[in-house]
């Protein structure tokens, strides 16, 4: 038997942000590296669990060594940590470490943050008998082409990660081909589309390296004709495939390049004044959310088509974390530049960590590459767990168990198809940003009061944020402009919903028309598809609202604990775990 953990994250990142730079405001601390820790085990080639550290530890997007969530992989996979044949970590600085002796600053942040020596200090903290040999590094963007190829199931293909920056790329294109991947061409991160589009989210009064899909969701808002000039002279696209984006390169000094100083002084400049957080969004902001989404639809048509192009290639495998943008995907998707795309779900740097223990199998010749299931590998909670809950919290709640699925799946539907507001916590968690239907908030998405009811008083976030549908495969042609069976199991691009159904669907229709689905088959997961097929008897369509089960700033909840101590602080009306019915006392 072969073991393999892949971990990512990086522990020290914003500690020495904290300590070098210590009048910055809060916002400006996340103008880092490292975030998304999570550990993934691979054994014998196959991916067994995966999940990111800010499940357990309660803090989103903990970039802390995933100690909690090495344990539960290796309990998951009934091993100890002497089972584990190899700890792969999907950063690797050394071949960039003679670039950051130049001043005293970067020599410093790279012996205490990016080196493999402060790797094996965080992994002798806690593991101290592992053998340092056995520890390795993968660089980034191989990790990340590694979860995306590895996990495509094809053979050949096209593949693009495009992210902030790995140690020092924002994009790596490469040919996967017979196992191996090799890479074709590298883009700078001084010329990063993805930093470019969080340094604009930050601008526009949100959170750099955590609320980009925020402004995805308000760019729909704007007219991108209004800052279409400016943004043309942000972003270059080049003959030779890659992108040049000129005022990235104006920060000199350390601090400027450490904050991005001289870059955001220009778009001050040169788009709107900078929003604070909690001013109002203005007409202004849409249309520069809009003119940004337009220039990264435009970087990723032409890297992507510039390389399928080159290569031939008619399938493309992607990661990164700007291939989490949806509506970027749903482009590419509808291009009819590639006959196939596959983006990995996770495909953030929680995601990484999977590449880099399948790149390291694949060098053991070990990896089984199919297409990645939906991925639920993240704890499920035994029957034990939910009763001591449910005994904890029993002053503030009433239970009713239920002796079947078919059962539940009635009595939520009922409830959906009432109007009701259904939290549905069941088997193992979602891998990834998405819940997928086990850790999700269910609603009617023909009710017009639902969005702003669910974004007001569950949610608690800003109020221009879509809806996710999640729809039986057997139906997304009939409410969405899709092909019949057209399989899109990870909520990851968006589709148009069919024009006669957008007014009857408003709140899964965003205002473009468009809407981020996630189809269901059986045999992904049975119990959210019966679910669906239930609705579907109660309502004529087997489609539901399906958000994340989180308040604003809080992680996808894990535990049943969790499950009943966040239904009881929203306006949730009603809460499944499992085949129990949780209400208020």
């Amino acid at each position: 038997m072969s073991a393999i953990l892949g971990v990512s994250g990086l522990a020290e990142s914003v500690r020495f942000k904290r300590e070098h730079w210590p009048d910055l405001n809060e916002r400006e601390y996340r103008i880092a590296q490292g975030f998304d820790a999570a550990a993934a085990l691979v054994v014998d080639g196959v991916v067994v669990a995966a999940v990111a550290e800010e499940r357990f530890n309660r803090h989103k997007q903990s970039g802390e060594f995933p100690v909690q969530a090495i344990a539960y992989c290796l309990k998951q996979a009934g091993l100890s940590l002497a089972d584990v044949d190899e700890i792969a970590h999907c950063f690797d600085y050394a071949p960039f470490g003679e670039i950051f002796s130049l001043d005293a600053t970067s020599a410093m942040l790279y012996e205490k943050v990016f080196s493999k020596q402060a790797l094996l200090a965080q992994i002798s903290r806690y593991y101290p008998q592992f053998p340092a040999e056995r520890i390795h590094q993968v660089s980034h963007h191989l990790s990340h082409a590694a979860s995306a190829y590895f996990t495509s199931g094809w053979d050949e293909c096209l593949v693009v990660v495009l992210d902030a920056m790995g140690e020092t790329q924002s994009g790596s294109i490469f040919h996967g081909k017979g196992g191996h991947l090799e890479k074709l061409r590298e883009i700078s991160a001084n010329d990063s589309i993805g930093i470019l589009y969080s340094l604009v989210t930050y601008h526009l009064g949100f959170d750099f390296n955590s609320d980009e899909y925020k402004i995805m969701g308000l760019a729909p808002y704007g007219d991108p004709r209004q800052f279409e000039g400016v943004f043309q002279q942000m972003l270059e696209c080049r003959a030779d495939g890659t992108v040049r984006i000129p005022i990235l390169r104006l920060n000199r000094t350390r601090d400027e390049r450490e904050n991005y100083l001289k870059t955001r002084e220009w778009l001050s400049h040169n788009l709107i004044p900078p929003r604070d957080p909690g001013d109002d969004i203005t007409q202004g902001h849409r249309d520069v959310a809009a003119a940004l989404q337009a220039a990264l639809n435009r970087a990723i048509l032409h890297i992507c088509g510039h390389f399928g192009a080159a290569t031939g290639m008619r399938k493309i495998a992607m990661a990164g974390g700007v291939a989490l943008n949806c509506s970027a995907n749903g482009k590419l998707t509808r291009s009819g530049l590639f006959d196939k795309v596959y983006v990995q779900p996770a495909a953030g740097d929680d995601g990484a960590a999977l590449g880099a223990a399948l790149q390291r199998a694949s060098l053991r010749g070990e990896v089984i590459n199919k297409r990645f299931p939906v991925p639920f590998l993240g704890p499920s909670h035994p029957e034990s767990a939910i009763d001591e809950a449910l005994k904890t919290l029993a002053s503030a709640i009433s239970v009713t168990r239920f002796g079947s699925l078919e059962e539940t799946c009635e009595r939520a539907a009922k409830m959906i198809a009432e109007g009701k507001v259904v939290a549905w916590h069941r088997g193992r968690m979602e891998y990834g940003p998405r819940a997928l239907g086990n850790r999700s908030i269910l609603a009617d998405p023909s009710n017009p009061e639902m969005r702003d009811r669910v974004n007001a008083m569950v949610k608690k976030r800003e109020a221009f944020r879509p809806f996710a549908p999640a729809v039986s495969i057997e139906e997304v042609d009939r409410w969405f402009d899709v092909a019949p069976m057209t399989s899109l199991p990870y909520m990851i691009a968006t589709v148009n919903v069919r024009e006669e159904f957008r007014a009857s669907l408003p709140a899964i229709t965003h205002v473009d028309g468009s809407a981020r689905v996630q189809t269901v088959a059986v045999g992904d997961n049975p119990a959210f598809h019966a679910l669906l097929k239930a609705v579907g008897s109660e309502t004529g369509r087997e489609i539901v609202l399906n958000t994340s089960f989180n308040v604003k700033g809080q992680p996808i909840v894990n535990t049943p604990y969790e499950a009943v101590e966040t239904f009881l602080g929203t306006g949730i009306d009603y809460l499944f775990i499992e085949d129990n019915l949780v209400s208020r006392a």
